[in-house]
């Protein structure tokens, strides 16, 4: 088999996962291509709010959050009812924050304990990091400048539209596409497929989670399993085809997402009748399913301006004051009228929940208040829709992001991580917890990338 030319790594996707790996291969002291489809790199990470769930952290220590990977470990079987892979568990909980550490002090990103999300939706700590004032495409364009600087190559746009590999699944090398048609062979030592997962392939969302093949998709349309066909050619196992992460305020037209510290810090769901339907912060992600469910297709986030304040420092909250997304009134009976609803069952949704803090009971829909107040005085609205993110099914991979077979057996010299991977959502979308999109494609980034630079260098 001849190759234009060969590397130790060939990289196949740019997101934050191939990124991670390319950066992990050559800190080994790998040579690396890094192969992205897109002209600029933006994927699933570029879409999302740029932050990374991660345990033990030297952040976390700083403020004072006592957390480890046994926490976190914990924390995760119990979100997914124990219906997850422990191996793919182990990995995350006990790499996050070994990663998250390592690409602040050796790469400088300058990662920060987000200390306004606060512990929900399955985190028993305070866990969830970011780059304060920038969202998921500032993070990616960060990340590729940290590749450049360490002096990967990368090839874009360029599409991985076939894996050569020998009889055992050895992979020899890969056919990259161009966009006007061209083709070359590459040949590398080692692969990781850290590719997006496929929530902008319609066929695969129908077959595997039909519940919302016709849902609105606010994730990256190249995100079409290409990485999972691949690997499953090579012999690999897929497992979790039926996770997903749904979510259910993303604002109506705009397609901004409203931060899950809204729901935290107190707001609640409406629907067009002007009723609650939901305990808020039970599911971030199973939420996506009564929303979809209500009458009119849409439903309405009701906060007040202490709600907002808080989470005023959220680069998508400042995305929607600007554009004045929100619908206010200085009353119940005022903001009733702006979004078209029963002033009276409003009022009634919010006196609820109210008595049921003020009595230290859960309320109607289950939910218990705590120290968190529900909306008063002068109101907002967000006018949102229920949609799939992404996907959280894929390659069965071991705790060190090796590609495994149906037996168990791990292929020769195939890694993958992010949305081609299996994740620990479990499977369907109630196992996910915040922020667990960018653990999993940093984590499983650099364990793959540190795994193909060993093998690729005997």
């Amino acid at each position: 088999m001849e190759f234009e030319f060969t590397v130790d790594v060939l990289v196949m996707g740019g997101g934050a996962c191939g990124a991670t790996a390319a950066l992990a291969a050559c800190d080994a002291g790998a040579e690396v291509l890094l192969v992205e489809a897109d002209a600029r790199p933006m994927g699933t990470t570029g879409m999302s709010m740029g932050v990374f769930c991660a345990a033990g952290t030297k952040q976390q220590a700083a403020a004072g959050e006592q957390d480890d990977g046994e926490t976190f470990l914990a924390d995760i079987l119990a979100k997914t009812k124990g219906q997850t892979d422990p191996e793919i568990a182990h990995a995350l909980a006990y790499g996050s924050g070994p990663t998250l550490d390592w690409l602040v002090e050796t790469h400088g990103v300058p990662l920060e304990l987000d200390t306004g999300f606060r512990p929900a939706y399955g985190n028993t700590r305070m866990r969830v990091h970011g780059w304060p004032g920038h969202a998921g495409q500032d993070l990616l364009e960060l990340l590729h400048q940290k590749v450049a600087d360490a002096g990967v190559m990368v090839l874009n746009p360029a599409r991985v539209v076939d894996v050569i590999a020998d009889d055992e699944g050895r992979v020899l090398g890969v056919e990259i596409e161009r966009p006007g048609g061209e083709r070359e062979r590459v040949g590398c030592k080692a692969l990781v497929i850290a590719s997006g997962g496929f929530a902008g392939n319609y066929e695969m969302l129908r077959q595997y989670i039909p519940e919302m093949a016709d849902a609105r998709n606010n994730g990256h349309e190249g995100s079409r399993g290409d990485g999972i066909r691949l690997g499953v050619s090579l012999g690999a196992a897929v497992g979790d085809l039926g996770a997903f992460q749904g979510y259910a305020m993303l604002t109506e037209p705009q397609g901004i997402s409203v931060p899950p510290g809204f729901v935290i810090d107190g707001a609640i769901l409406i629907n067009i009748n002007g009723l609650r339907f939901v305990d808020e912060k039970e599911d971030i992600a199973g939420m996506v399913h009564p929303v979809m469910a209500q009458p009119g297709g849409h439903v309405w986030v009701i906060f007040d301006e202490e709600i907002e304040r808080r989470n005023a420092y959220q680069p998508d909250t400042k995305a929607l004051t600007e554009l004045n997304v929100a619908r206010r009134g200085d009353s119940v009976e005022a903001l009733a009228q702006r979004i078209g609803v029963d002033p009276q069952a409003l009022s009634a949704s919010l006196e609820e929940a109210r008595q049921a803090q003020a009595k230290g009971r859960p309320d109607a829909q289950g939910r218990v208040w705590g120290d968190e107040l529900p909306p008063s005085g002068a109101l907002g609205a967000f006018k949102v829709v229920g949609a799939i993110y992404h996907t959280q099914g894929g390659l069965q991979i071991d705790r060190n992001a090796r590609v495994l077979r149906e037996d168990g057996s791990a292929l020769p010299n195939s890694f993958a991580g992010g949305g081609a991977a299996r994740s620990v959502s479990g499977p369907s979308s109630w196992g996910y917890l915040p922020a667990m999109g960018l653990c999993t494609a940093m984590t499983l980034g650099r364990l793959a990338g540190e795994g193909a630079a060993a093998i690729a260098q005997g």
